[in-house]
């Protein structure tokens, strides 16, 4: 009789535990983890690209595979794509941002070397022009739109180093300047923006996909200060970001042994992470846009390293 009961007191304390767990946890998986669906594919494969929306266009921008200053523009309404005016130079591991009805590309590597370059692309003329560079030349940064200011986050700069530079540019002025660093300088990570507050997610030290990192730090603009948040649950680097309803979605990323299609979703409001519906297809250096309440995931490499897809994803929560 005593050992039943203390059989049943283990069992309950085992269901209190795991209970508790489950309260308590900065991880769950939602009951509706959203679903995805297939559209049409990109004309060319490539990995390492960026993208950016304007309107119901997505602009998938450089990249590597058959030459990295392709532009090509998706319309979500048509499901349809065209090619549009080539960057000014090949680059990849750019970072891309839409503001004031125009796109800019900062940054990148070309021929190996970390870039300062910043390009404006205007959709209505099909028209590039060059930009104040960037202060931190690198590569393999993050940059998010806080109000009409670009940030350019974290990245690859000189010697093959991580750079902690956090620098705003203000397109309207065609003006750089230097804001707190970094806490932990990454790159590959991706960023989102929400209500006002930049978050930089996971990524890599010095390029080393073997050393992914799950920092998640929340900078605020307007007291430029940085803050620590609820680390990215699934370690991985080279995962795109995108914002949706309140929510940061980190989609996809690699190690040195696999590329990966989980999906989680970070909200800030209550700092905890939910596990989503994975992507259909795994891969690393993606771009990712948002049109309307879908999240459009597009090329990226289904193997570690330098592989390329066409795919083109578009998740609903």
């Amino acid at each position: 009789m005593h050992c039943a009961r203390r059989l049943v007191a283990a069992c309950l304390a085992a269901v209190i535990f795991l209970a508790c767990l489950a309260v308590f946890s900065p991880v769950s998986a939602a009951d509706n983890g959203g679903h995805w669906t297939i559209k049409s594919p990109m004309p060319t494969p490539r990995t390492e690209v960026a993208a950016a929306a304007l309107g119901d266009k997505i602009y998938v921008i450089g990249g590597y595979g058959k030459g990295g200053d392709l532009v090509e523009e998706y319309d979500v309404k048509s499901d349809r794509w065209r090619r549009r005016a080539a960057l000014p130079r090949q680059l990849h591991h750019i970072g891309a941002a839409a503001a004031g009805g125009k796109i800019y590309v900062i940054g990148g590597y070309s021929s190996g070397k970390s870039m300062d370059t910043v390009y404006e692309y205007d959709p209505a003329a099909d028209r590039w022009r060059v930009m104040a560079p960037m202060p931190t030349a690198r590569g393999a940064l993050a940059v998010g739109v806080v109000g009409d200011k670009i940030y350019a986050v974290g990245g690859v700069g000189a010697n093959n180093r991580n750079a902690a530079a956090n620098e705003e540019y203000d397109p309207a002025r065609n003006l750089w300047r230097k804001r707190a660093p970094l806490p932990s300088p990454r790159d590959h990570h991706a960023v989102g923006v929400v209500a006002g507050k930049l978050y930089a997610i996971g990524g890599r030290r010095d390029g080393r996909h073997a050393d992914n990192v799950d920092p998640n730090e929340e900078y605020d603009p307007a007291t430029d200060k940085w803050q620590t948040r609820a680390a990215l649950p699934t370690l991985r680097s080279g995962a795109a970001g995108a914002v949706l309803g309140g929510r940061i979605f980190v989609i996809g990323g690699e190690t040195p042994a696999k590329t990966f299609s989980d999906n989680e979703a970070y909200d800030p409001a209550t700092n905890t992470w939910t596990k989503m519906a994975p992507m259909p297809t795994a891969r690393h250096g993606l771009g990712a846009a948002v049109v309307g309440e879908m999240v459009y995931l597009l090329a990226g490499g289904p193997q570690p390293g330098a592989t390329y897809s066409a795919a083109n994803e578009a998740f609903r929560p």
